[in-house]
């Protein structure tokens, strides 16, 4: 009888967003924009979320258009990962 792994492969999340802070060490914080539905009036208004991400050679600065992806926790706060600079 021959044993089979199987592997759940868990997606995740990637955002692209606008860094605020590069004041830490390894660490920048980025700000998303997302629209939102009011559920009773209907009108689509807009969210910023902030999330700190982790960046190794502290090569982001401030108004830099950058992803970032979910990944194990770093820190305390600190539970996403710098992809690459997003040029577009």
């Amino acid at each position: 009888m021959s044993q089979e792994t199987t592997q759940t492969t868990k997606y995740k999340k990637t955002f692209q967003g606008v860094v605020v802070g590069d004041g830490a060490d390894k660490t920048i914080i980025v700000s998303v924009p997302r629209f939102v539905k009011h559920p009773k009036y209907k009108k689509f208004y807009k969210i910023n979320k902030k999330y700190k991400a982790h960046d190794e050679q502290n090569t982001f600065k401030i108004g830099d258009t950058v992803k970032i992806q979910e990944c194990r926790p770093i820190s305390k706060d600190k539970s996403f990962v710098v992809l690459y600079p997003n040029n577009n």
